[in-house]
């Protein structure tokens, strides 16, 4: 079988695998999980080996004319390079663990057949814009991603947060997609072809006439697909959803299609200084306001939403200085490491019975209940905290020495020197915030005291197998860094001595001022807590609400939604002391929320208002009033129809007289004139 063949087969197998599950989901249940997991581990194999068989050699392209157009022809195209080829690894790899881990998650689910099909059909997708030559096909699949992110989502539709988040997810994304459609004609528009080796050998021969404008329309819909600033508040809010389609959406899909497609074209975003500075500032934006915003969650899946939207930033921080390979790089590594976390968390959730961390942090023994998640849990933290040798540390890196080198000596593809500034500084600011909202996630989640966790016995296989399988490469990927640079056609991915003595240092310095923090704080509250005991008469610690202890995780999930976190007021977290006066706006995403309802949700609201009522008391006024005289018309006429011959006759002679008598005034006139 050829390896074209292979390559089509990649995407269209979870396509195929989403059809019969719809279709079957009722009448045959019992294909269901069959029919969700054997497509994705078959598509995960053959991506592995398309990618054995590209090997980061010469790009692996095919294209047949899908449909004439008159004007600029659509294509249904391949274009494999070894970044694309590894980047399918990823997608097949993670779904595959999703899918798996649902079925132990979600077992009881009476929605699970639709799910586990929107799941299938989300990779599908994917694969096809990471595979896909052609702009417009590409296209499919990133809209074709934004309503699956829609249903998923709002999975427990029940509940009004996953009803209000998968709305916001939708409405914010296609806010970034119109300028981003635009920004795609413009573009073929200039090159003369949607094939994107065509549009490359346009902007290697100069043959862009706007390049700053179509990088920048661009940019919108990779903000709002990658959720970086200003369109990242709908990530956070999409923690609604199903731990598992959180997994899918930070790790493999959605999120990582911005930065994909900005790495596929990146030649046409160096085309334009103005376009990498803008990309370099959103970036620095992105990654040190998550990261503050991250340190003052108590939501565990929000902390780690927060922590993508900084990761991203870092990505997006790489392509602003020109080095695909970094950015490539710490999207393969980040894919690991966070569907890791986004995973264990699920497992997590399900034990204490709640997302709130201020709530874990008043129970004990929760470390105890749940081994697997708690180790491979503190694996893919270290690896977020880029603590070497785990592979967060060399993909970091790799964006470090990218921003060093285009800071101090120019970077590839003429990208400005003070977007390597932006991005450097941005960079290892991130790196101190991250060691410390990681460290203060593990403390709050593990470290607790209190009330005894609640013993569910041991969790399912399917959950706690994938989570070992994903923490391998998250302790090992990195350790390919040598090897990558080949596949990514860039230079070394190697860290250098001063960037990693400077990220490290300041990771090591964040974990420590957090751990010291927390543990000042903690014995605190112990000398208070004994002290009010011996006052008063000795009480019960509260004992955490855990609802249906011996549910399924995704019950107990649903249902956490809706319990209310307890006020962290009085408990030791080190984020609000840290934090000090940024604590509360940085809980609430440093209101920019409130800004948008303030500069655009109203102003919108109003304006459909008054539409309104120009509609109904304007506009429908004159289509009443113009039945209405149709309406009186017909009763007048209606009257004069009496039945008597004699009245018709008369009326007939009075208006024959009439006519004679206007007749004889137009004669008599004519002949005065």
């Amino acid at each position: 079988m050829t390896t074209t063949t292979l390559a089509v087969l990649v995407p269209l197998l979870p396509f195929l695998g989403s059809a019969a599950g719809l279709l079957l989901g009722r009448t045959a249940p019992g294909f269901v999980r069959p029919l969700a997991v054997l497509p994705a581990l078959a598509a995960a194999v053959l991506a592995v080996l398309v990618a054995v068989r590209q090997g980061g050699g010469a790009a692996i392209d095919a294209a047949t004319r899908l449909t004439p157009t008159g004007s600029v022809p659509i294509d249904l195209a391949l274009h494999i390079d070894g970044f694309a080829a590894l980047v399918a690894v990823l997608v097949g790899v993670v779904a595959t663990c999703v899918q798996i881990y649902s079925t132990g998650y979600l077992r009881h689910d009476p929605r699970y057949p639709s799910y586990a099909a929107l799941v299938s059909l989300f990779t599908s997708a994917m694969l096809l814009v990471v595979y896909s030559g052609d702009l417009m096909v590409l296209l499919v699949g990133w809209e074709i991603m934004g309503i699956c992110s829609y249903f998923l989502v709002g999975h427990y539709w029940e509940t009004p947060e996953a009803r209000a988040a998968s709305l916001k997810a939708f409405l914010v994304t296609k806010l970034g997609d119109v300028p981003f459609l635009i920004g795609l004609f413009a573009l073929a528009a200039d090159a003369g072809t949607f094939r994107i080796t065509g549009v490359l050998g346009a902007v290697a021969s100069g043959g862009l006439d706007h390049p700053t404008l179509v990088a920048l329309l661009l940019l919108a819909g990779v903000a709002g697909k990658s959720a970086q600033f200003p369109l990242h508040t709908w990530l956070p809010d999409a923690m609604a959803g199903p731990t598992p389609v959180s997994a899918l959406i930070h790790a493999a899909t959605m999120v990582a299609a911005g930065i994909y497609f900005t790495a596929r074209l990146l030649p046409v975003f160096a085309a334009s200084a103005a376009a990498l500075t803008v990309l370099a500032v959103m970036a620095a934006l992105t990654m040190t306001g998550s990261a503050l915003a991250a340190l003052a969650q108590d939501d565990i899946k929000r902390v780690l939403a927060y922590s993508t939207i900084g990761q991203l930033g870092y990505m997006a921080g790489a392509l602003a200085v020109g080095d695909r390979a970094a950015a490539v790089f710490h999207l393969l590594t980040h894919g690991a490491f966070k569907a890791l976390l986004f995973l264990a968390a699920g497992t997590v959730i399900h034990a204490a019975g709640t997302n709130s961390l201020t709530a874990m942090s008043r129970m004990s023994g929760l470390t105890r209940r749940v081994p697997d998640a708690y180790w491979t849990m503190t694996i893919g933290l270290l690896a977020l905290a880029a603590i070497p040798p785990f592979a967060g540390f060399f993909s970091k890196e790799a964006v470090l020495v990218a921003a060093e080198h285009t800071a101090t000596s120019g970077g590839a593809g003429g990208a400005p020197a003070v977007a390597g500034w932006i991005v450097l500084v941005a960079g290892l600011l991130t790196a101190l915030l991250t060691a410390a909202y990681a460290i203060r996630l593990w403390l709050l989640a593990f470290r607790g005291r209190g009330t005894e966790a609640p013993d569910h016995g041991r969790q399912p296989v399917a959950m706690t197998t994938v989570l070992w399988v994903l923490a391998v490469p998250s302790l090992a990927l990195g350790l390919a860094a040598p090897r990558l640079g080949d596949w990514f056609g860039g230079p070394s991915l190697m860290p250098t001595l001063t960037t990693a003595v400077l990220g490290t240092g300041l990771a090591v310095v964040g974990a420590a001022v957090t751990y010291a923090t927390w543990h000042a704080l903690v014995t605190k509250a112990a000398r208070a807590a004994a002290a009010a005991q011996a006052r008063t008469a000795p009480s019960a610690p509260p004992v955490p609400h855990v609802p249906h202890p011996d549910a399924d995780a995704g019950q107990v999930e649903a249902e956490a939604l809706d319990l209310p976190h307890p006020a962290p007021d009085h408990d030791p977290d080190p984020g609000r002391t840290l934090l000090g006066p940024l604590y509360r706006p940085a809980v609430d995403g440093f209101r920019l929320d409130a800004a948008y309802r303030t500069l655009f949700v109203r102003p919108v609201l109003a304006a459909a208002t008054l539409v309104r009522f120009l509609d109904r008391e304007v506009v429908e006024t004159y289509v009443s009033g113009a039945g209405s005289g149709a309406k009186g018309l017909g009763w007048l006429v209606r009257r004069a129809q009496t039945g008597n011959v004699q009245t018709y006759l008369g009326a007939l002679l009075a208006g024959s007289v009439v006519l004679a008598i206007v007749a004889v005034a137009l004669a008599n006139a004519a002949a005065g004139a």
